[in-house]
């Protein structure tokens, strides 16, 4: 089966490039138009289905989809963001002068490092990997569609082309962009990744570049 993968919009946050995790943030005003586009993007797909986080900005980005198809969304919560624990809805800068310690340990991206109270890389996986397979066994034969945030992508990205859960963020993961990937029993295939073209005329996009802060780790994999 098919799943056409959608990031949510834009939030104020995500320009303020902050950890948003499972913090509950509306969209703001280039989030909605770029939902609206996507929308009209995906007008005609025949869908047997629409999943999305059950966070706001994902529900948010999910009901114009809706509406375009005269569909019901599904909120799922196994397709929210990572929770990054005591530092979720924090900049880079309050969380280096809040829990300088917690900063240095998650610039050696360890799958198995956690924020305070927060989800693991190898933890977020297994929720997003199992989440996505529930997903497709429950619409073998159909194309679903799926709005849901950075790091699940991430998730399914890594999964796809067989990469470890260490090391930064290696894909583009644009805010309302559009990718496809072929589920096959256990396999996952990317057939189209970070797709824009309906957002061409649209501000440049805030990306928080994770090989930017990354220091060695030589246990990440």
């Amino acid at each position: 089966m098919d799943l056409v993968l959608v990031r949510h919009g834009e939030t104020d946050w995500n320009r303020e490039l902050r950890f948003q995790g499972q913090v509950d943030v509306p969209l703001n005003d280039i989030g909605h138009e770029q939902a609206r586009r996507i929308a009209r993007r995906l007008a005609g797909t025949q869908a047997a289905a629409l999943y999305c986080s059950d966070l706001r900005r994902a529900r948010d980005t999910a009901l114009p989809i809706a509406r375009q198809l005269s569909m019901a969304e599904v909120a799922d919560a196994g397709l929210r963001e990572q929770s990054f624990g005591l530092v979720d809805g924090m900049s880079i800068e309050e969380i280096q002068q809040r829990q300088p310690e917690a900063w240095e340990s998650w610039l050696k991206f360890d799958p198995d490092y956690a924020m305070p109270q927060g989800e693991s890389m190898r933890e977020f996986h297994a929720r997003v990997m199992k989440a996505v397979h529930r997903i497709a066994l429950d619409h073998a034969d159909g194309v679903v569609i799926v709005v849901t945030h950075g790091g699940v992508l991430d998730m399914v990205y890594r999964t796809a082309k067989a990469l470890g859960l260490g090391g930064p963020r290696v894909s583009e993961i644009p805010n309302a962009g559009l990718n496809r990937v072929r589920v096959r029993g256990g396999s996952v295939e990317i057939v189209e990744w970070a797709e824009v073209g309906h957002l061409a005329d649209m501000p440049p996009q805030p990306v928080y570049d994770q090989r930017k802060y990354a220091v060695p780790n030589p246990r990440a994999a």
